[in-house]
């Protein structure tokens, strides 16, 4: 699937955004990726999730990991489609971590899913889950990489992406949209809508 594929399928979806928004990273932009648009349907979350998975199918992994809340669907349909294990990481109190008695084993090699990627802090704080327990990370995925593919794993290097954009995102002292008064939204599992 090329770029242009995949945004028609976010316009069909009506899952592209545009305005002024609060990122979950902090940073604010005028273009917003609502991937739980686009895999409410499970057509599309079967296609998406497929090219990762058929990516990493070679790999031989052992689980999917992904942050709650938005990579969760990603990661729960590529391992549904590697059949393998699936877990995800949340906050509890600001800090990521695995809950409900999930567990990673030492050596395990683990694939780390994420809907969309802006600076890649939740998924650098899932690789830390990962190593801290033993895990061998395999490899990251995402959707959309906001960052142009300037996002950078240690280890693991650039996500695997199936559309990388380079969207702009702002500091908010620094944004323009702010300095026009233009109304912030943050939508997703943080934010308001």
């Amino acid at each position: 699937m090329d770029t242009q594929e995949i945004l028609a399928i976010f316009r069909d979806s009506q899952a592209l955004l545009e305005g002024h928004f609060q990122l979950s990273s902090g940073l604010h932009s005028d273009r917003y990726f609502q991937c739980a648009k686009v895999l409410q349907y499970p057509k599309y979350a079967e296609l998406l999730c497929g090219v990762i998975a058929h990516h990493f199918r070679a790999s031989f992994l052992d689980v999917v990991i992904a942050p709650a809340l938005g990579g969760i669907v990603v990661g729960q349909e590529v391992g549904r489609q590697l059949r393998i294990r699936t877990l995800f990481a949340e906050r509890k109190e600001g800090v990521m971590q695995l809950r409900r008695g999930f567990h990673i084993a030492e050596g395990e090699k683990i694939l780390v899913c994420e809907d969309v990627v802006t600076t890649g802090g939740s998924v650098r704080e899932v690789i830390e889950i990962v190593t801290r327990m033993g895990g061998k990370l395999a490899g990251t995925a995402c959707i959309v990489d906001r960052s142009g593919g300037a996002v950078e794993f240690s280890p693991g290097g650039k996500p695997f992406s199936l559309m990388r954009l380079d969207v702009v995102a702002y500091d908010p002292p620094l944004c323009p949209l702010c300095a026009k008064g233009i109304p912030v939204m943050k939508p997703g599992s943080r934010g308001n809508a």
